[in-house]
């Protein structure tokens, strides 16, 4: 595995972390997300088993809840070239410059600048049997099923249910050419509850407990470009350009001598050059998780209620496969062709040769992170009824994360001598998360016996610090509204409409992310855009109805 692989690992792990924030409680439950997700005290049927188990004691006889859920992705990405950028005095990036190649000054100044935009294409599906992308048709919004089932027999006080549902699915693609693909071509990400045998036992009429065990599928995926716009790289381009001209068709074992046998090199590797493309996608069958909660009721006006779930260890595993650009074959066999060049390779641990085309088996271990959340319900008049809740996550729990390699990799071997937490076949990703604590208010209005009309509204304060903002989802603070109503078809039969909208922006001025923008001559790995002012601006539709049956 090369050098090349391994920024795509990371870009994988910051990709997941930050989809994982921003999709919480996304894809859970209909009549959940028209409230705010402020339902701790005021559980929603069966979904009860996720947002508070103890609330499963509301169930009399068999009860089925079917759901169905359509989300649409709409991310956009702006990327702008401040006053004096340059990376090692080369400015001629083609995210930016708005000028042909043929046109940019003999020095790689750009004389022109413009604002490069970047648009998801659509919605894109890991599908673990098919081991591959599906890419949703353009346009159109994915659908999400999920369905639960819960029994309680006639005077017992123990509910029993089960439910499968989805706590995190998302995912997008990007067309060719497009100037976000640096940060993700194509990306999904999912953890997939498709057991949870629950059970709430009702202590008193107006106290209740509950639990729940969650076995879960979690996959994450990605397929994207890459590049290295470094100083380092800047200095390979002003060797090959400059240095290298008056001897590419006059070179002698005395210039391969003194210069490493670089001018040697068919091509070479640049600043603002496409390097190379990482597929890569990892997965576990099984990881297990629990939901504990209670549900204090002493009025029919007042509910407290409160719950806790579990983190839990996540050990995927999976394959990668990069393919790589000429110039890092070419610039490596150039090397290898003088004497000088190969003792250099030596000290610094570079490879012998680089293939084309490379693959392998990567694994990390993370913590998906524990949520505790309590809140009340409050009938502030007979037909108006206020849900509270605040929430606290523990992202802080992603200080670090641990990827681990099939093999010893050489750049390792040389990046181990200047960054702790590397081995020859491990390095490590600093993230220092924060764990902030959130709230969510819901409304429902009884319009009459039947109809029900809600509304809800959750602020999400972001886990990340500034100094790790990442390109490819802006999760720098979001919010969610949501409307729905509630409609009883008869004793035995509920539906439940809900539109919610998610929006979150954010703004990274150059040089101020170490995983977007930054300009350190240490900030190799995951910086595509250094130097450069990013905007973004994420959009999430949703729709979804949820039918609710007694038998």
């Amino acid at each position: 595995m090369s050098l090349k692989a391994v920024p795509a690992l990371l870009l994988l792990v910051v990709n997941q972390f930050a989809h994982a924030e921003l999709a919480q409680n996304l894809s859970v439950d209909i009549r959940s997300l028209s409230l705010g997700n402020a339902v701790t005290a005021d559980p929603p049927g069966i979904s009860a088993i996720h947002f508070n188990p103890a609330g499963l004691s509301h169930i009399q006889g068999l009860q089925t809840d079917v759901q169905g859920l359509m989300l649409n992705l709409d991310i956009k990405r702006e990327f702008s070239a401040p006053p004096g950028f340059n990376v090692f005095g080369y400015s001629d990036d083609p995210v930016v410059c708005d000028v042909p190649k043929t046109q940019v000054n003999s020095n790689g100044l750009c004389p022109n600048f413009k604002t490069s935009s970047s648009k998801v294409n659509g919605v894109s599906l890991y599908v673990p049997i098919l081991d591959k992308f599906v890419n949703w048709p353009a346009g159109l919004p994915v659908t999400i099923p999920f369905a639960a089932i819960a029994y309680r027999a006639p005077g017992s006080k123990i509910t029993y249910a089960d439910a499968f549902y989805a706590p995190l699915a998302v995912g997008f693609n990007q067309k060719d050419g497009d100037p976000g693909n640096f940060m993700g071509q194509q990306v999904a990400l999912e953890r997939i509850t498709y057991l949870s045998p629950s059970a709430s036992y009702q202590i008193s009429d107006n106290l209740s407990v509950g639990a729940s065990v969650g076995f879960n599928y979690a996959a994450v995926a990605l397929k994207t470009d890459l590049r290295f716009p470094n100083e380092l790289f800047g200095v390979l381009r002003l060797v090959d350009e400059n240095i290298c001209a008056p001897f590419k068709q006059n070179g002698s074992i005395v210039t391969d001598l003194l210069l490493f046998g670089l001018c040697n090199a068919k091509d070479t590797l640049g600043p603002f050059k496409k390097v190379a493309t990482m597929e890569v996608a990892m997965q576990q069958t099984l990881s297990p998780s629990y939901n504990l909660g209670l549900l204090w009721e002493p009025s029919n006006d007042f509910a407290f209620g409160m719950v806790y779930q579990s983190g839990a260890t996540e050990k995927l595993k999976g394959h990668y496969k990069v393919t790589i650009d000429p110039g890092a074959p070419e610039l490596i066999a150039a090397l290898n062709s003088s004497v000088t060049g190969q003792v250099l390779s030596a000290l610094l641990g570079f490879p012998g040769a680089i293939p084309t085309t490379s693959e392998g088996i990567a694994s990390m271990t993370q913590e998906y992170p524990a949520h505790f959340q309590a809140g009340i319900k409050y009938k502030v008049f007979p037909d108006l009824q206020v849900n509270f809740d605040i929430g606290w996550t523990d992202y802080a729990a992603w200080q670090g994360l641990p990827i681990v390699f099939d093999r010893p990799l050489a750049v390792l071997q040389f990046a181990k001598l200047l960054a702790p937490g590397v081995t020859a076949d491990s390095l490590t990703v600093p993230l220092n998360y924060q764990s902030p604590w959130n709230y969510g208010i819901g409304i429902e209005y009884s319009m009459t016996d039947r109809l029900k009309l809600r509304a809800g509204y959750e602020p999400r304060t972001s886990a990340i610090p500034d100094n790790q903002r990442s390109t490819l989802v802006p999760v720098n603070g979001a919010q969610l509204f949501g409307l729905g109503l509630g409609y009883r078809f008869d004793k035995d039969t509920d539906i439940d409409l809900t539109a919610a909208f998610i929006r979150s922006r954010d703004s990274i001025p150059a040089n101020t992310s170490n995983l977007s923008n930054s300009t350190a001559i240490d900030n190799l790995i995951l910086n595509p855009y250094a130097g450069l002012d990013v905007k973004t601006n994420t959009k999430i539709a949703i729709l979804g109805i949820a039918y609710r049956t007694r038998w």
